[in-house]
């Protein structure tokens, strides 16, 4: 199986500053895992909390299982895709192949494994502040480019949302008026945060689940003409062939399923009860939820 030496392509990359942001956790020994079983290396975008939280989550769960498992952070998910179709990176937990990330399925699916999916009401939107009486629909943008500088404010230029907004501006009449700023989603929020801050006009590409949600003043703008893609399902994509490799692992992570609650009262204890304190973050979670999906640790049967 391909796997855990960077392919030329990732680490040239990583060189050019477009991959690994060099964050990267091991977990904790002490919660029962002694890595005996093997090695597991996780993958998400930074500031994309959902593959944060699902992350955490499995560190504990894989842990306590046997297994030695790290996760790494990228900056983009083009690269985070090679990663996994190459078998530098093993899995990404949360991703969004059905709409968002499609494109990415297109190219490297021959090398990829769906091991499941654990959420299905995620949605690409594009919000406003709530303050913004007379704004409720990306029609209503039309005409007011002015208020809002002209631009709409993105995240990364490689997400399937920032591709999804390029084709919904000209499908709602906008483009010429308004420009797509990308950059980061924590650029996006940092933005996000002066404008409402000051109730400043603003218009910014979201997503749900995100946390950012419930904690700035914003809501979603409807959306007549679809453009911004249908609700999908948040998926364990890895890298294929490790359903066979970790074969109890991929059973185990096959039978997470959470519903809305759930996966809210997970993220907000990542993001903001315990931001610093990932393990604690967890720990709290599962004591609250001792019965939030079926499947069992090998200790626990």
């Amino acid at each position: 199986m391909k796997r855990r030496f960077l392919t030329p392509f990732v680490a040239a990359v990583a060189a050019l500053g477009l991959a690994l942001t060099g964050c990267s956790q091991e977990a904790a020994k002490d919660d029962g895992g002694g890595g005996d079983k093997g090695d597991i290396k996780l993958g998400y975008v930074t500031g994309w909390t959902d593959g944060q939280s699902i992350s955490l989550l499995l560190e504990d769960q894989l842990g306590k299982m046997g297994y030695n498992v790290e996760t790494e952070t990228f900056n983009d998910a083009a690269v985070l895709y090679a990663g996994v179709a190459n078998g530098d990176i093993d899995m990404y937990p949360s991703s969004w192949p059905e709409v968002t990330h499609k494109q990415y399925i297109d190219e490297y699916g021959d090398d990829l494994e769906d091991l499941g999916a654990y959420y299905d009401n995620a949605v690409l939107t594009i919000a406003v502040p709530k303050y913004m009486k007379d704004i409720n629909s990306i029609e209503d943008l039309k005409g007011k480019g002015k208020d809002f500088g002209g631009e709409i404010i993105g995240i990364e230029p490689g997400a399937g949302l920032t591709k999804a907004t390029k084709a919904m501006i000209p499908e709602y009449g906008l483009d010429g008026e308004y420009e797509l700023v990308t950059s980061s989603t924590a650029a996006m929020l940092t933005e996000l945060g002066n404008a409402t801050d000051a109730e400043k006009d603003i218009v910014v590409t979201l997503w749900r689940p995100f946390w950012a949600n419930n904690e700035y003043p914003v809501k979603d703008l409807k959306d007549p003409k679809g453009a911004m893609g249908d609700p999908e399902k948040l998926h364990f994509t890895a890298t294929k062939g490790f359903g066979e490799e970790f074969s109890d692992a991929a059973d185990y992570i096959g039978n997470i399923k959470l519903d809305d609650k759930q996966y809210g009262d997970l993220e907000d204890l990542v993001v903001n009860e315990y931001k610093d304190d990932g393990k604690k973050a967890i720990a709290e979670w599962l004591k609250a939820n001792p019965d939030a999906y079926e499947g069992e640790l090998p200790d626990e049967k």
